[in-house]
């Protein structure tokens, strides 16, 4: 197992690329999901583009200037997106190929924006500063 991470890239541009790809394309297929491919039974389109698309705008500014920071918080809201599209490949197994296209660039914006917030951060000296002593209210 340890083989197979060696061989993934350590340079942050391959994963900002990947999140490049990704991430607009989850962004796309979830517009054109909700309009044209699958349309909400319950919602109206309007609603559910407002439900299903807003949060994916929120780092989107922060995600198309490169910045690792709004990488590294838009996996809160990716993880929506690939609960959601579980959860269609359970209760809607007839369209499972709607859920696994979403699962797939959910997946690779994920792994994009974790590794590129990751190794970016380390470039810009960015890091988590460790708290030592008193842990846990000593």
């Amino acid at each position: 197992m340890k083989s197979l991470f060696k061989a993934l890239p350590t340079d942050s541009q391959f994963y900002r690329r990947l999140t490049l790809v990704c991430y607009p394309a989850l962004l796309l297929y979830v517009i054109v999901l909700k309009t044209l491919l699958s349309p909400s039974e319950f919602l109206p389109v309007g609603m559910a583009l407002v439900m299903f698309v807003t949060p994916l705008l929120f780092p989107l500014k922060g995600i198309l200037q490169g910045n690792p920071y709004t990488h590294a918080w838009a996996n809160f809201i990716l993880m929506i997106y690939f609960l959601h599209g579980f959860t269609t490949l359970y209760t809607h197994w007839h369209q499972w190929y709607f859920a696994a296209i979403e699962i797939v660039l959910t997946t690779g914006a994920f792994i994009g924006a974790t590794y590129y917030a990751r190794y970016r951060g380390r470039e810009l000296g960015l890091s988590l500063k460790k708290q030592m002593g008193n842990a846990g209210g000593r």
